[in-house]
């Protein structure tokens, strides 16, 4: 695989451009055909190329999807809590929303209402239609705050999201409590709107307290 990757390094291959056959590959690196289609589909796995049945191999973009399995894996083997893996997210995020302030666009402004409406729209009878709106919300402010790496990162995150969000949709047991952590989000979204980082950055704060001590209170740690 570090052949492969030297390959493209030394080509200068871009995101997208198609690399030679197995056997072209094979070739050029002095190895079996079987060897370097091992090679094509570990570096596959990493997301690093896109392989696909009677394709060449291609240049993969950046996704969040191989750091979203570690993560996964590292929770599920007890080597990461989800209380570590929220605080290096809760520090992620204090940064991208005080940029996503400073840099948003129109759309990500309106998309971020959106959510948030969307999201008080379902409160009543739908938790995992509220649930893909707050990985949603959070996902637009990362891509809103113009840093490419950082939303790769918050992406990631979706899949922890995903496994403790019952627990804290049950310990927010009232809709009361469940309609005000909607309305934390509505003032994060109207601080970037109104491009004040200082109060996007308080109200991010005040959104993690919250979860923290949900998910706390719930025995998750």
């Amino acid at each position: 695989m570090l052949d492969v990757r030297k390959f493209i390094h030394d080509n200068k291959l871009s995101a997208g451009d198609v690399l030679p056959s197995e056997n072209a590959i094979a070739t050029q690196l002095g190895v079996s055909r079987t060897v370097a289609r091992e090679a094509l589909r570990g570096l596959a796995a990493l997301r690093i190329l896109e392989v696909g049945n009677g394709r060449r191999a291609r240049v993969a973009g950046p996704t969040a999807e191989a750091l979203s399995v570690i993560l996964d894996h590292t929770v599920y083997t007890k080597q990461l809590s989800v209380a570590q893996i929220q605080d290096v997210r809760r520090t992620l995020e204090m940064r991208t929303v005080s940029l996503a302030a400073l840099h948003r666009s129109d759309d990500d402004a309106r998309q971020l209402l959106e959510t948030c409406a969307k999201m008080m729209e379902a409160v009543e009878h739908d938790s995992t239609a509220v649930m893909e709106q707050d990985i949603l919300f959070h996902e637009i402010i990362a891509r809103a705050s113009g840093n490419p790496l950082y939303s790769i990162l918050v992406d990631s995150f979706r899949i922890i999201t995903r496994q403790t969000w019952d627990i804290g949709w049950r310990a927010r047991a009232t809709l009361e409590n469940r309609v005000e952590n909607i309305k934390c989000h509505e003032r994060i979204a109207t601080a970037i709107m109104a491009q004040e980082a200082v109060r996007a950055e308080a109200a991010m704060s005040e959104h993690f307290d919250s979860s923290f001590m949900v998910l706390l209170r719930a025995g998750v740690n």
